[in-house]
């Protein structure tokens, strides 16, 4: 059975969709994207800054659905442009010690303009 995961430590989706998705072990997350969990605007204008407060908000639904970072499996990451290919794998370097399995793309567009979004599945850890 499927589990909607939902948390107000992480930003509301914008869509038609939920902040993840529990199913059996694993659970999958819906994209974070740099928004404030409080306001829903987008926190930062640089890619560290935006790279900071998505990873904090992935931080949030994977604890949320029972799991963490140290339990993902593989992320998928979007940027808006490769030119902050290094700049965003400083800041995910520090929250991903573990280092999961990757895909890293640049994407024409993301929501609200923003730079950087990343989506994870990882291992249910409690419950």
């Amino acid at each position: 059975m499927n589990e909607k995961v939902n948390t107000s430590k992480a930003p509301a989706a914008i869509g038609p969709y939920s902040q993840g998705i529990r199913s059996g072990n694993f659970l999958f997350t819906s994209g974070q994207i740099p928004l404030s969990p409080e306001t829903g605007e987008v926190i930062g204008t640089e890619i560290t800054e935006q790279t900071k407060q998505v990873l904090q908000n992935l931080k949030a639904v994977l604890e949320a659905g029972e799991s963490s970072l140290d339990s993902v499996l593989k992320t998928t990451c979007f940027l808006s442009s490769m030119a902050d290919f290094a700049a965003f794998n400083k800041v995910y370097s520090e929250f991903f010690t573990e280092k999961p399995a990757r895909s890293c793309i640049a994407v024409k567009d993301l929501p609200k303009g923003v730079l950087v979004e990343v989506e994870a599945i990882a291992e249910v850890i409690g419950g």
